[in-house]
């Protein structure tokens, strides 16, 4: 049974494989390599014992136990090599020691016990070899050179040495290398996740901000206009029978107001349809083909909510049109009043918008909640702001409210958009009993 996690099931396998193997290919190969060497040492036991006078199952026994050590190469390397050079003397484990230096320099053992072990095995193998080749040529009385019996050890020392611990240096160095790629690639998706977790974040807040800014635009105009033309249906009710001049007066300008909110409303809508295919448009030129199917999404939501947000701060009303508003409340009746300090200038768009639409939404409050009263807007054009007041006073003894309807929402629409630039807002009562609206925007707001 082959299960992944963190537990273990009743055969031992743990969540990495089998004991200290990850594989079951892994089992093989290592049962396989410790028979073959068991086999050798116990064959070369034989010889060890005829050596040793010894009995030549015991060489043999011996032979098969040492040659057995290679099965836990994986998990104690170091054993290995050590059982290796022990038997070095019986000249025995050929197959172990090549095997065990390779699996100890593939490891993750320090340096410095690689090369320590490397080199006892290395002399070791060393001295056994010139022994023995000395015997030999002893033993057959072939004339040879000084040097021919000392370059035969060192050769086949070496051969046997070097080859293995060079091998498993570079393996050992290409698994860590490969380790080290996947874990990065792991952290790479982990962390493009991430990005697509705050791209998709980013997103919703880019659509939540929109929505709030269409909202507050459609309620700025819609609020105002209507709120003139209901006062203005009022009036023309009134006075329809006794003052016929008058009537067609107020419904004339009842349809003026009318016209004017739809036109804006109009240009609000249009300015958002072009927005968003403006953004559609750089959206599809940013990203390659495949990629475009998965970013336009996202990145057309942000680009159009900047483009509407914009194309309506360029396109829409600004301080001029503050007197000419000023005016529109008179027509309906407000007593207003307007102030103008400090020189005027010119403003980045969305100052201008945002200082129209606060005096704006101050008016239509004065004209819901407080009929009859008389009105003072204040405008001043200072060094490195502008300030607006919009201050009204009690209502006369006869006014009630207008009935207009009311969502509650226009001191805090009017606080976000002061904010939004940097500015301050402050509204409340006055000691009058009246009620004051002050803001104060920043020159350079939109920085």
């Amino acid at each position: 049974m082959t299960t992944t996690g963190a537990h273990q099931d009743g055969a031992g396998m743990t969540a990495r494989g089998y004991g200290w193997w990850e594989r079951r290919r892994s089992i093989v190969l290592d049962v396989g390599l410790a028979l073959v060497s068991a086999l050798e040492c116990g064959l070369e036991g034989v010889y060890f014992a005829q050596n040793a006078a010894l009995p030549v199952s015991l060489g043999v026994i011996f032979g098969l136990l040492a040659g057995s050590v290679l099965v836990v190469r994986r998990r104690w390397p170091f054993a290995v090599v050590l059982v290796s050079i022990a038997v070095t003397p019986a000249e025995m484990g050929y197959l172990m020691a090549v095997v065990g230096l390779y699996s100890l320099a593939a490891s993750e053992a320090p340096r410095r016990i690689i090369g320590s072990l490397a080199g006892m095995s290395l002399v070791g193998t060393l001295i056994v070899t010139f022994v023995r080749a000395r015997q030999n040529v002893l033993d057959t009385g072939v004339d040879t050179h000084r040097w021919y019996v000392p370059v035969v050890a060192i050769l086949m020392s070496a051969g046997m040495t070097a080859p293995p611990v060079l091998l498993g240096l570079y393996v050992g160095a290409r698994r860590r290398l490969m380790e080290s790629l996947r874990e990065r690639a792991d952290s790479l998706e982990q962390e493009l996740s991430l990005l697509a977790d705050r791209a998709e974040q980013r997103a919703e807040w880019a659509r939540t901000e929109e929505r709030t800014r269409i909202a507050r635009e459609m309620h700025d105009v819609v609020a105002h206009r209507v709120s003139l033309m209901v006062v203005h249906a009022a009036a023309l009710q009134a006075v329809a029978l006794k003052d016929p001049a008058k009537a067609v007066k107020n419904a004339a300008l009842v349809g003026d107001m009318g016209r004017q909110a739809l036109t804006e409303l109009r240009e609000m809508l249009g300015v958002l349809r072009s927005g968003e295919q403006v953004a559609a448009r750089r959206a599809g030129n940013l990203t390659s083909a495949d990629a475009a199917r998965e970013a336009v999404p996202l990145a057309a939501v942000g680009l159009a909510a900047a483009a509407a947000a914009a194309a309506a701060a360029e396109d829409g009303p600004g301080m001029a049109d503050i007197e000419a508003l000023v005016g529109e409340s008179r027509d309906t009746g407000m007593v207003v009043e307007l102030s103008v300090r400090g020189e005027s200038r010119a403003y980045p768009p969305e100052v201008e918008q945002t200082a129209y639409r606060v005096v704006q939404e101050a008016l239509t409050n004065v004209l819901k909640h407080a009929a009859g009263a008389k009105v003072m807007v204040r405008l001043a054009h200072r060094e490195a702001e502008v300030a607006m007041q919009v201050e009204n006073g009690p209502s006369d003894s006869g006014a009630h409210d207008a009935g207009l309807p009311s969502g509650g929402n226009g001191l805090v629409g009017m606080r976000e958009r002061v904010t939004a630039l940097g500015g301050v807002f402050v509204s409340g009562e006055t000691d009058a009993g009246g009620f004051r609206v002050s803001a104060v925007l920043p020159d350079r707001g939109a920085a």
